[in-house]
């Protein structure tokens, strides 16, 4: 008992101690030793790293998980050392709805197909982004949290230590100062003496933990391009999901026209397209597949006087049947429309080689 007291006296001392040279540093009635341009230099990048740090993590973290109570909820799942559970993305929630919704709806209906079509995508792209949010987690986030939770407390641990010893040194030469007898002197050197070789040490194990910074660079570097790679996978995958989608709902466009008999297209005295021929074309352009005859007119009709325009192919397509024109990315074709046609398709030419064509697989050239 009576040592922890004498220890405990010792330590409120140095406290007091060291309080008094702080406070008298701050109202420049005390020599403070300053720290030399390279490791004022190292403090610096370390305080810019650690904040830039948390702001990307923080970011990061909104970035993956956009709700702020999931947030919360897995960060003390973390702290609890417990598994965080699993969650339904927003994709495969919606894709859940839109497959409860066919079920109801009709899944034989046009309505009904697509609603299918479009929830299995949807539910591929929840998977794609279960995916990324996993492997970004893993490859980015816990990295730079093992930094902040790691390397960066036992810095600041460290520079709290350098910061007592060197209270402690300028402590230790003011006294020296202050000195008068020839026994304080020596003693006060002494203690001088001590407190400079415990600050140059401490100083030593701070300057090399700070130039350790430079290795943690490196590291969230190449944590950085493992991110940068996982999101470019997912916006791949995503891009090529959507893409198979489109070529899907392009194969049906009757699927947007409904179920009843289309109308024939309009009578006009002044188109030179309003022959008995293009009776049949209404039903073929509106996205049924022609067959025989009507296949036939189609080859038949002459593209409009006016109204034709060159157009740019965006993606690759597959024809679906005779009735369509299989589509090259980056080639020019030629386009026009014809009356009563669907609005979400074309007539394109290629040469002799004429069919439909899906509007959002092209860029209209003026």
């Amino acid at each position: 008992m009576d040592f922890n007291m004498k220890k405990l006296a010792s330590d409120a001392g140095i406290f007091f101690t060291r309080a008094v040279q702080f406070t008298e540093e701050k109202f420049g009635q005390a020599e403070k030793t300053e720290l030399d341009a390279h490791f004022e230099n190292l403090l610096t990048r370390a305080d810019s790293t650690k904040n830039w740090t948390e702001k990307i993590l923080r970011q990061t973290e909104v970035l993956l998980q956009p709700n702020p109570s999931a947030r919360v909820e897995e960060f003390l799942y973390e702290k609890l050392d417990r598994k965080v559970p699993s969650r339904v993305t927003n994709g495969e929630l919606l894709a859940q709805y839109m497959a409860e919704a066919a079920s109801e709806l009709g899944p034989t209906t046009p309505y009904g197909k697509t609603l299918i079509k479009v929830a299995e995508a949807e539910k591929r792209l929840g998977g794609a982004e279960r995916d990324f949010i996993h492997t970004a987690s893993i490859n980015f986030l816990t990295p730079l949290r093992n930094f902040l939770e790691g390397d960066w407390k036992t810095i600041s641990k460290e520079r709290r230590l350098l910061q007592n010893r060197r209270l402690d040194l300028d402590a230790c030469k003011a006294r020296l100062k202050k000195a008068k007898a020839a026994e304080a002197k020596a003693t006060a050197e002494q203690e001088l003496r001590v407190a400079q070789t415990e600050f140059d040490r401490q100083a030593e194990v701070t300057r090399l933990l700070l130039e350790g910074i430079s290795s943690t660079h490196v590291n969230h570097l190449r944590c950085l391009h493992e991110f940068v790679e996982s999101q470019t996978t997912y916006y791949a995958q995503c891009y090529r999901h959507m893409l198979d989608l489109q070529k899907q709902l392009g194969r049906f466009p009757g699927t947007f026209v409904g179920t009843t008999e289309p109308a024939s297209p309009p009578l006009s005295s002044t188109s030179p397209t309003t022959t008995a021929a293009t009776m049949p074309v209404g039903p073929s352009v509106a996205g049924l597949a022609p067959t025989g005859e009507a296949a036939l007119c189609l080859e038949e009709v002459a593209p409009p006087a006016s109204g034709t325009r060159k157009a740019r192919v965006l993606y690759d397509y597959e024809a679906a049947d005779s009735s369509e024109l299989a589509l090259l990315a980056d080639e020019l074709i030629t386009v026009y429309s014809l009356p009563g046609m669907d609005p979400d398709w074309l007539i394109g030419e290629r040469g002799n080689k004429k069919g439909k064509v899906p509007v959002t697989y092209l860029e209209l050239l003026s």
